[in-house]
């Protein structure tokens, strides 16, 4: 496991991801449109001891897109940082300055063994819309306030997980219905590559080590296919997409929860 984690600092944070420092919003955007600057709320999550240790953001095609397209800090709090663990709940911003990406705080979690990253589903902890800063019952601290307060929780959820075993066709199961969630139908992949593990730690047949075998190989790519279409063979790229990446994290954090209430009906009440 790792210990080395250090918060990035805003020098960091501006080389990585200039668009967190931007200072008004893209032109088309409407004159209703709040614009609020990311690093202001980047400030005020600090405040309430969670620190900025990842950030990503998109890709633009439109070069008058540079500096306003879709961004995402991921945050860890202190006594994770001063104590870290196999598994910690992570704080997710996403926003953008051209209204493609809403601002909204979302709870995440990184596992050390694999530096994976998931995105837990709404249905388990609902994402906040940020409207505004400074007011007393402001979007922000409520959000951080309910994740903070959900961790010991979620962390049992996770205790769980990995308490229910899995066999072999249960798998095989979880990664076949996992397939549409990447790829379109007329690519064809072998769902037993999803299964891989691309470490000896995850030599397991857990649900939790199961749920993030497969989404590291979806999410990473290398999964070789063909297209039924044109009967090529083709390779799967990385995720680079912050969206697709979100919303593949919360399907797959949906079906691990599916089959857990499956193999234990009381799954949910002990969670």
């Amino acid at each position: 496991m790792s210990v080395n984690i250090k918060p990035l600092s805003n020098e960091q944070l501006k080389t990585k991801a200039p668009t967190l420092f931007t200072q008004e919003a893209h032109q088309d955007v409407s004159a209703k449109y709040h614009f609020i600057p990311t690093i202001e709320v980047i400030e005020e999550i600090k405040s309430h001891n969670w620190y900025p240790v990842n950030v990503s953001e998109a890709g633009v095609r439109d070069i008058e897109k540079e500096g306003y397209q879709q961004h995402c800090v991921r945050f860890r709090h202190f006594e994770d940082l001063l104590n870290p663990k196999e598994n910690a709940i992570e704080l997710l911003l996403f926003n953008s300055h051209d209204r493609t990406k809403a601002f909204s705080i979302s709870a995440g979690i990184y596992r050390f063994v694999c530096a994976n990253g998931l995105v837990i589903s709404d249905n388990v902890f609902e994402s906040y819309k940020i409207k505004h800063l400074g007011d007393r019952d402001n979007d922000i601290s409520n959000a951080i306030a309910k994740i903070t307060a959900v961790k010991p929780k979620l962390m049992k959820r996770i205790e769980k997980l990995e308490s229910i075993k899995l066999n072999e066709a249960e798998k095989e199961s979880f990664a076949k219905n996992t397939i549409p969630l990447r790829f379109e139908e007329h690519l064809e992949v072998d769902y037993k590559d999803l299964l891989l593990p691309n470490r000896e730690e995850d030599f397991k047949d857990d649900l939790y080590t199961t749920l993030n075998i497969i989404q590291e190989n979806l999410i990473r790519g290398n999964i070789k296919g063909v297209n039924k279409q044109t009967n090529r063979r083709f390779t799967s790229k990385k995720i680079s997409s912050i969206s697709k990446d979100a919303s593949l994290n919360k399907n797959l954090w949906d079906m691990a929860e599916k089959i857990a209430t499956i193999k234990e009906p009381t799954y949910l009440m002990a969670a």
